[in-house]
């Protein structure tokens, strides 16, 4: 029972019922220590101020959509020995989206692209930063469908105005009318007004190949991703291969030639090339920060 069982009432009224979480313990605590009211009441405050941002950033991880908990700290950089970790952690205190650039990065199947832009983004939700992941064709789909039932342009705002945008995958799929000209639309409205991370399998120089349809849109939507963008090249082997052959199963990328019937060694799509030399053409096109 609470110690002064009228109040429950009174705080619930005052949105403040989660007080009463903590009410009978700090007032024990307050009798054991013979504190002063005033300390008694600031532990009060400080449970229900911690209480309000626990829930809010519980919110925030919903909201996100995140695959799953996927942290910095969980993040294998000893797979990755080329990969700068102390930018990697500059990045984390989020000042990119303070600068609202974008972070573009790329690498082969399986190397952590998608785990290291969930970290940033898990780091920037921690942060009090509103946050939205989803994969290029998952964005691209909800566009349409918010079109389809005359909800287009409140889904838009609400992407074009998110303090971190993560699209995963991006040219996985090529993108052709009207999606290209969405893409464009939603870049270009991002565009120093709020931070974008981007993931994909294709070489920094191959990205145009996103926009088969119309290279002039292509070109306008790089650019402004790519001004000011913090460039990640992750060049190695595929730790979900390596787990797959760990466990005597099918290399990871075989399974996906077969399935999509394309040789491994010659497919961008799949990224079954020379990726010794990926990172050599990558930092020839585009100055990494």
């Amino acid at each position: 029972m609470h110690p002064i069982p009228e109040l429950t009432p009174l705080l619930k009224q005052l949105r403040l019922s989660g007080i009463l979480d903590s009410l009978e313990a700090r007032n024990r605590e307050a009798i054991d220590r013979k504190l002063a009211f005033t300390e008694f009441l600031s532990l009060l405050i400080h449970d229900e101020v911690a209480r309000r941002d626990n829930k809010k950033l519980s919110l925030r991880m919903r909201r996100a959509n995140f695959r799953s908990q996927k942290t910095l700290e969980g993040f294998d950089f000893d797979r990755l020995p080329g990969l700068n970790r102390a930018a990697i952690h500059d990045l984390a205190t989020c000042r990119f989206i303070d600068e609202k650039v974008a972070v573009l990065i790329a690498g082969p199947c399986g190397t952590g692209k998608s785990h290291l832009a969930q970290a940033l983004g898990h780091a920037a939700a921690r942060q009090g930063h509103d946050v939205l992941l989803s994969t290029q064709s998952q964005l691209l789909a909800s566009l349409r469908s918010a079109a389809a039932v005359g909800t287009y342009d409140r889904r838009f705002q609400y992407l074009a105005k998110l303090p971190l945008l993560i699209i995963d995958d991006f040219g996985l799929k090529p993108l052709r009318s009207p999606d290209d000209e969405d893409f464009h639309d939603l870049i270009a409205e991002r565009y120093e007004r709020a931070a974008t991370i981007l993931t994909s399998n294709l070489d920094f120089p191959e990205w145009g190949e996103a926009f088969p349809g119309n290279k002039m849109i292509g070109a306008a939507t790089l650019d402004r991703l790519r001004h000011g963008a913090h460039k990640i090249v992750l060049d190695g082997e595929s730790y979900r291969g390596q787990n797959r052959a760990s466990k005597h199963s099918e290399p990871s990328l075989q399974k996906e030639a077969k399935s999509s019937n394309l040789d491994p060694r010659s497919s961008p799509r799949i990224a079954r090339f020379q990726w010794r030399h990926y990172g050599e053409n990558a930092r020839r096109h585009y100055a990494e920060r």
